[in-house]
């Protein structure tokens, strides 16, 4: 059984960065496509990025394009999503997940598993 950990989160101000990891276990993540989703209070899970297991490819969500950058090593067994220029909305619990390449999470397909989120707080 796949398990993620999330870790990386916490309060920075406006224009700060962070880094984010997921960390596997139970499974190797080159099975699997891996995506790192968010939540803000009062609204909707979102995908924010993904990586597919198999080419490696990614894709990310427009309001993040070229201030993040998703990841992975597969010697640690684990995806980083490198957050640059933070922005006060994209404050949110952070949570990656995690499908078999048959279900197509990087387009919209559903996970299968997922992380316990880190919370992220950009602020002045």
């Amino acid at each position: 059984q796949l398990q993620l950990v999330e870790s990386g989160g916490g309060l920075v101000p406006p224009g700060g960065s962070l880094r984010l990891s997921c960390a596997a276990s139970g499974s190797s993540l080159n099975y699997y496509d891996i995506g790192w989703f968010r939540q803000a209070p009062g609204k909707e899970r979102e995908r924010v990025s993904c990586i597919k297991g198999s080419a490696g490819t990614t894709n990310y969500k427009d309001s993040v394009m070229d201030r993040f950058t998703i990841s992975r090593d597969n010697a640690k067994n684990t995806v980083y999503l490198q957050m640059n220029k933070l922005k006060p909305e994209d404050t949110a619990v952070y949570y990656c997940a995690a499908a078999r390449g048959l279900f197509n999470l990087c387009v919209g397909g559903p996970p299968g598993f997922w992380g316990q989120g880190t919370q992220v707080t950009v602020s002045s």
